[in-house]
């Protein structure tokens, strides 16, 4: 039975691409060059005297220390397993991934994106299984922000994308299994199957968003409360009835191997009838839930 849903995602518009950025500590050491030089021109103009050397004074300070300052405001601190999303005026102008202090476009709007490995941990939903009994299923995904531009333009906000996409691919592959099924792929015996198409769902819901799964389990898989008993009661009845049969079909080797035998070595005659009885009595004491309580036969064999 092919399980496997088409979502049908709208083409990413944008994805990411470096930004353009450099190191940050010469950018810093300009800036504090600036600020110095501004408030030296401010502090000479004051001390040369007169009215024209102050006027050029502050106006010179001034603008070396605005100019410090800007310089100033391009930095940006970044750090490991996390990257800047820069914004010039409402447009996409590249992403910095390179770690330590970084100088870019001082106007630039910058977000911070985590690109570390997180874990999300799905809510115990209640489902019904393909047959529709009532389950109670949840999950855990491990993924990881791939393309930062997508994760922040293309949806509103990529975590809780990822948490209800995630949900609703659990929800369906719920209800696309028999929760118990000795006849086809069901969720308590092919966990490996489950979890196999359950990651290839998520990752196909998520893809828009730049969101790569690295890996997604089962974490818990039970009947719901108001059936769990007589479910429980069900597989027990199950089991009894195919142990019985491995006990029956073990019987009947071993009775049969005993009558082989008996001719072979020729042990004892038997006709048809005292066949009969001995298997009836082999059966009886391989095939009971019990000790077997023996009578014993001081007589003849046909007595």
């Amino acid at each position: 039975m092919d399980t496997t849903v088409k979502v049908e995602m709208p083409a990413p518009k944008i994805s990411e691409r470096p930004a353009r950025d450099i190191n940050g500590w010469g950018m810093l050491a300009l800036a504090v060059v600036l600020v110095s030089a501004g408030a030296l021109a401010v502090v000479l103009g004051v001390l040369t005297g007169g009215a024209a050397a102050l006027t050029a004074g502050i106006a010179a300070g001034s603008v070396l220390v605005v100019a410090g300052l800007v310089v100033a405001v391009g930095l940006t601190a970044v750090a490991p397993g996390e990257a800047r999303v820069l914004q010039v005026l409402g447009r996409y102008a590249g992403t910095v991934r390179t770690d330590g202090l970084r100088w870019v476009n001082p106007i630039s709007e910058r977000q911070k994106i985590s690109t570390r490995i997180r874990n999300h941990e799905t809510g115990l939903a209640k489902v019904n299984d393909l047959d529709g009994n009532p389950i109670e299923i949840s999950a855990v995904v491990v993924w990881q922000v791939r393309d930062t531009a997508r994760a922040v333009f293309e949806v509103d906000d990529f975590v809780e994308f990822v948490a209800f996409q995630t949900e609703a691919a659990v929800r369906h592959i719920a209800g696309s299994y028999p929760y118990d099924s000795h006849e086809q792929t069901s969720l308590r015996d092919n966990a490996d199957e489950i979890t196999a198409q359950l990651s290839a769902e998520v990752t196909q819901r998520v893809a828009s968003a730049g969101v790569d799964i690295i890996e997604s389990r089962i974490t818990g898989l039970a009947y719901a409360p108001e059936i769990a008993q007589a479910m429980l009661r069900r597989q027990q009845a199950g089991a009894v009835v195919a142990a019985r049969q491995r006990i029956v079909e073990g019987a009947v080797g071993m009775v049969q191997l005993a009558l082989d035998r008996l001719v072979e070595d020729d042990v004892v005659e038997l006709d048809e009838e005292r066949k009969a009885t001995m298997v009836s009595n082999l059966l009886v004491v391989l095939c009971g839930d019990r000790d077997a309580q023996p009578v014993l036969n001081t007589g003849s064999l046909y007595q």
